[in-house]
């Protein structure tokens, strides 16, 4: 799924893009969860400021609904988080198919 958010252009991106291989999730954020904390070995979050990337993922079922969307969050290390929020009644237990997922524009945060 990072690999297809980081396939979109916004400054930073051919950087992040650069690093992927050394990513690692820390952990979910609650038990269950689909959203993680990221880090790259080494480097572990430091409680500081971190801001939403210009990009992210309409999650959409097999017949074109919205179900959801990934929000990707970096800080001065790199990526920091990928937030996988979703409005279905039930929490979802597995990453959709990527192709279901579709590349969607948001604002920059700071750089």
């Amino acid at each position: 799924m990072l690999e297809h958010l980081l396939s979109a252009d916004f400054p930073g991106a051919a950087g992040l893009r650069a690093g992927l291989d050394e990513v690692e999730v820390l952990g979910a954020w609650f038990p269950g969860s689909l959203s993680v904390d990221l880090a790259r070995p080494g480097h572990r979050p430091t409680g500081s400021r971190s801001w939403l990337l210009p990009v992210g993922g309409e999650v959409r079922d097999a017949a074109g609904g919205y179900t959801g969307e990934f929000l990707l969050w970096a800080d001065e290390d790199g990526l920091s988080a990928l937030e996988y929020a979703w409005v279905t009644d039930d929490m979802p237990t597995v990453l959709p198919p990527v192709e279901l997922v579709r590349l969607v524009r948001g604002p920059a945060g700071p750089p």
